[in-house]
């Protein structure tokens, strides 16, 4: 219906004018228009106060997305960055998990989400802190998830920030596509893939779907890239360890009598490969290290446990190229089209 005037010719008569009345239905369409024009105009503002935008994306589960966009947010934010976390991953959010964040209540005030402050002052937003039973599944056809991002994005109190990393389920489905749309200045995106020669079958898939959005490849991070065994023993003197393929593996300590041996668990070079054969850069390999496992379980990440290790020292070294490839006049230099 309409407010414009409708005329009935009626024999005999003068016509007639009559005006419809708005409908409840078209008022909360209204409504929704004006809160859908509100939530534009505060995502441009968000736009503005956050230097850069990085996505995290992998073709395929179980690669250690979410331990890689924790870590290069907490490594950023050592750097003395203001850096905010979101989560976007709606079905399985780990995020909060592990920064220690679990259980935490969003503070909420005019209609605005003011973020969770995590390690280094980290700001994080993700689905876990809205959902009541951490067990129940969230089961959410896709407009519905589409509208919780939006609200992620329009909704919350981020600030000035100089950089937010977004954190997505694997693959390249709804929430990228959603992300790129209401945030068209995204910065980039980072790869996390793992050793197999397989990850570059996944990651082709990622690194082709920022192609088809032009969306520029900062790069590749593998993880899980070697499992380091250190040891002590008479100085100078020859070690040999099994490796995982049944050779063994020699070594030689050093004055002090120190020796370190790297196995590949995963293989190797499938994060090289990927980033070689695809044309885009490698920023750098991550440890297979248990500790960040039972970091990630307890609430504190590997670089908050360890600052100086070597976990700690793999990510700072990842971060320097993103930071380098952020600060170019025309970055990132790479892009897909």
């Amino acid at each position: 219906m309409s407010d414009i005037p409708i005329r009935h010719h009626q024999s005999g008569s003068e016509p007639k004018t009559q005006k419809s009345e708005v409908s409840s239905e078209q008022k909360a369409q209204m409504e929704q228009a004006y809160q859908q024009m509100q939530r534009k105009l505060r995502i441009n503002k968000m736009d503005e106060d956050i230097k850069h935008k990085i996505m995290v994306l992998s073709g395929k589960g179980g690669v250690g997305k979410s331990t890689v966009a924790t870590g290069l947010a907490l490594s950023l934010a050592r750097k003395g960055m203001k850096v905010g976390i979101m989560d976007i991953d709606i079905t399985g959010p780990n995020v909060p998990k592990m920064l220690g964040l679990e259980g935490t209540d969003l503070h909420v005030e005019n209609g605005r989400i003011y973020p969770a402050i995590g390690a280094h002052g980290i700001k994080v937003i993700s689905m876990a802190f809205l959902i009541e039973d951490p067990d129940k599944p969230v089961i959410w056809r896709g407009p519905i998830k589409l509208g919780a991002i939006n609200q992620f994005i329009g909704d919350v109190e981020w600030g000035e920030l100089d950089a937010l990393i977004i954190d997505f389920p694997p693959g390249t489905s709804d929430e990228p596509l959603t992300v790129s749309q209401s945030l068209p200045t995204i910065d980039g995106v980072v790869i996390v893939t793992t050793p197999q020669e397989v990850a570059l079958l996944d990651s082709r898939k990622s690194i082709n779907f920022a192609k088809t959005i032009s969306i520029p490849v900062i790069g590749v991070v593998e993880n899980m890239s070697g499992y380091k065994i250190n040891g002590h023993t008479e100085p100078n003197t020859k070690v040999g360890i099994n490796g995982p393929s049944g050779g063994i593996i020699e070594t030689t300590s050093d004055d002090e009598g120190n020796w370190s041996i790297t196995l590949d668990i995963f293989k190797s070079g499938g994060g090289v490969n990927a980033a070689e054969n695809l044309s885009v850069p490698f920023l750098g390999s991550l440890p297979f290290d248990p500790g960040i496992v039972r970091g990630g379980d307890d609430g504190v990440h590997r670089i908050v446990a360890e600052p100086d290790g070597d976990a700690a020292k793999a990510f700072d070294k990842i971060v320097e190229k993103v930071i380098l490839t952020l600060e170019q006049p025309n970055s990132p230099t790479v892009r897909i089209s």
